[in-house]
């Protein structure tokens, strides 16, 4: 192949630039109407009540660890195989954040090795769980809320892979990742590489009337100017005019722009076409390398994989990560275990802590997976791979 070919990339569309060039020429670039769409056809999406639009995926994340309470010494247990801002949202509340390993089969955060800390505790020592829907692969959430009920915690559930993907529970009800009905917020993110391109955006998807009111405020520095919001007035205060507002509490300019929305709400549309060539890509792949010395994940029934990710594992990772870059082939390595990162080897994480992260860290790659990836280089990047392994 001439051209590189990315582990993922945007889908641009002349509807897409169309949107954006109607905003553009419009009265509106900061907070105008397209946002608001964009609330509601994304939450008519997902399945659930409200939704937050914000300026990114980690400005979500740190909205809702500030919703949901989290501040100094508040611990949260969250998975060591993920961006590190699924992490680092507690700590910039000032919260503790605690690891629990994978389970080697899914690279989901393992209920079992999160119950087994939540044992080594006091009830009330943690106060709630970040699971991740890492790749796409739904969380098992409705096992996650009962867990999380029995030791009365809260639930963020980053779903920023996994628009679209959903699990069935053991009663044999489907559940959207983010629909709002097992955790009490869950977090979408709008960059380049996801399912929906908005330049960089994101979402926070809720059931919990409360909690979304709090948001839309924490979203704009802590202010409101609505009537039923407002303190009472003090004694011998000036009349209150249209101009009124408060600064209520200490929060963040974290908005998404009109711009943004507007691009998102486009992608949004054609967002179902899109998802399948996904898992149409993904089907491709499981064939291909399925009976090999290449690992891989495939969902049982009942699980809708969102697939923003194909990750594969080998014996020699860096060999092939190399190999495929003498092809033109860009993979990429998703993740390294936030537990060792320099930041987070301070606070006495080292390894050895989390075996099954590690032992999937050191073997795992990400191959293309984008809806534009064509047959052609689909089997192009399959051929290098089975070259490389003697598959």
């Amino acid at each position: 192949m001439n051209q590189p070919i990315p582990y993922g990339r945007q889908h641009i569309t002349d509807e897409d630039i169309a949107a954006v060039a109607d905003v553009l020429r419009g009265p509106f670039l900061t907070q105008g109407p397209h946002i608001g769409a964009f609330e509601t056809a994304f939450a008519d999406y997902i399945g659930c009540r409200y939704a937050v639009a914000v300026a990114n995926g980690t400005a979500a994340l740190h909205l809702c660890c500030m919703a949901l309470g989290v501040t100094t010494g508040t611990r949260v247990i969250t998975t060591p195989i993920t961006f590190s801002a699924s992490a680092n949202c507690v700590r910039y509340c000032g919260g503790e954040v605690y690891f629990a390993d994978i389970d080697p089969e899914t690279a989901l955060l393992a209920i079992d090795s999160v119950r087994e800390l939540l044992s080594k505790h006091p009830k009330g020592y943690f106060s709630g769980i970040v699971p991740v829907d890492f790749a796409g692969y739904p969380v098992d959430m409705a096992a996650f809320r009962e867990l999380a009920d029995e030791h009365g915690l809260w639930l963020l559930e980053d779903s920023c892979h996994s628009p679209g993907g959903a699990f069935t529970d053991t009663n044999g009800t489907m559940h959207r990742c983010g629909d709002g009905s097992l955790a009490e917020l869950a977090i979408f993110s709008f960059h380049p590489v996801k399912h929906i391109a908005a330049g960089e955006g994101g979402m926070i998807t809720t059931n919990d009337e409360a909690l979304y009111k709090h948001l839309l405020r924490l979203r704009t520095h802590g202010i409101t100017n609505k009537p039923g919001e407002l303190t009472e007035p003090y004694a011998g205060e000036p009349e209150r005019g249209g101009w009124y507002m408060e600064l209520q509490e200490l929060g963040y300019n974290y908005r998404l722009t009109d711009m943004q929305a507007a691009l998102g709400n486009s992608q949004l549309q054609r967002v179902d076409a899109m998802f399948s060539r996904r898992q149409e890509i993904a089907k491709r792949y499981d064939d291909a390398f399925a009976n090999s010395a290449i690992s891989i994940i495939v969902p049982p029934e009942g699980i809708s994989h969102a697939y923003h990710l194909y990750v594969i594992q080998v014996d020699d990772r860096k060999g092939l990560y190399d190999f495929l870059r003498t092809r033109n082939i860009m993979a990429q390595v998703h993740y390294i275990p936030v537990h060792l990162m320099p930041y987070y080897r301070q606070f006495g994480w080292k390894p050895g802590d989390f075996p099954n992260a590690e032992r999937y860290y050191a073997r795992c790659l990400s191959l293309p997976m984008f809806p534009t990836l064509t047959d052609a280089e689909q089997e192009y990047v399959i051929a290098s791979v089975k070259e490389f392994v003697g598959a």
